[in-house]
């Protein structure tokens, strides 16, 4: 451990770079970068050189044998809203506080749900390769129109509520589950889930993995929804069984599925998805924007010296 030699604690951010503005809140500290794409065996070195009082988390997982190389570890600050690459038990056993910067990337990731929505019904991507290759299909392609149909979102927090609010504007029925949500808008119906395969002409995904979520979209519960479905995830790949959403696609169960994340990630390659219709990808940046980046390392940053702080020892 080299943490006595260094001259201000350290903060560990598992990525390459910090927004400029959280860099500046954070000038009691020594910022080491990780590196663009950590593993957390190269965690576990850093930390063993440096003995971090915090990590900030925008890549890898945080395991049970990292926080353990860091003795001094008081806080684990998601640079974002979702937490399940952290083994929050193992923390909650340590004493180590876990936040996330809640919230602060909704705009982002909704819009980025919306566009994987509107170029599966209006079939963008296909339309655009067919044209860069010289075709003309007006006279033998349908788009699907949205208004009138209805959205089905999984998770009504910040995010779900703000794309709700973009379905609505387009007149679309907006439903949704969600057991935890309070004070929805009147434009919202709550609902089950029985009722939400039922019913939904599309299904957007907005909720956290959690262990009794995994794979919630699945061989069963794609079989209940209504033929010709569109599925978006911009949420956590775990939500779905891939297997399962790649057999509905090719069996014309779901029309088209637009996807920010997945199981593995980065997308193994080769990976199942690669080269099939009807499936829209892209490389989990829902929340990456130059706004959320600026706005998701501040809230990481202030959550982190809210708990450092209150960990300080008190002036005699």
């Amino acid at each position: 451990m080299q943490q006595a030699l260094n001259r201000k604690p350290v903060i560990i951010v598992t990525a390459a770079d910090l927004a400029p503005q959280a860099v500046a809140l954070l000038t009691d500290y020594e910022l080491v970068y990780a590196g663009k794409t950590p593993q957390v065996p190269d965690l576990i070195a850093l930390a063993w050189r440096h003995d971090p009082v915090a990590y900030i988390v925008r890549y890898s997982s945080i395991t049970a044998e990292l926080m353990d190389a860091s003795p001094s570890l008081k806080v684990i600050s998601k640079h974002g809203s979702g937490t399940d690459t952290i083994d929050k038990d193992a923390a909650r056993a340590r004493g180590i506080a876990v936040t996330a910067a809640v919230g602060v990337n909704a705009a982002a990731v909704a819009e980025q749900a919306l566009a994987m929505l509107l170029a599966c019904a209006k079939s963008v991507v296909q339309l655009n390769a067919r044209m860069h290759a010289g075709h003309w299909d007006k006279a033998s392609h349908k788009s699907l129109e949205l208004g009138g149909r209805t959205i089905g979102l999984i998770g009504l927090g910040a995010i779900g509520q703000r794309f709700a609010k973009m379905a609505d504007a387009m007149g679309m029925r907006v439903i949704g589950f969600d057991p935890f949500a309070k004070n929805l808008l009147a434009y919202i119906q709550a609902v089950d889930l029985d009722t939400l395969w039922r019913e939904a002409d599309a299904i957007s995904l907005h909720c956290p993995l959690t262990a009794e979520n995994k794979q919630l979209l699945n061989a069963d519960t794609l079989a209940r929804c209504k033929k010709g479905v569109i599925v978006i995830n911009t949420a956590r790949g775990g939500l779905i069984d891939e297997l399962a959403l790649l057999a509905a696609v090719r069996g014309g169960q779901v029309a088209m599925a637009g996807l920010d994340s997945f199981g593995v990630e980065p997308m193994t390659v080769p990976h199942i998805f690669h080269d099939q219709p009807g499936f829209i990808l892209s490389p989990h940046i829902g929340g990456v924007t130059s706004d959320a980046y600026v706005n998701m390392g501040v809230a990481a940053a202030k959550n982190t010296l809210a708990v450092l702080q209150s960990h300080a020892p008190v002036a005699a």
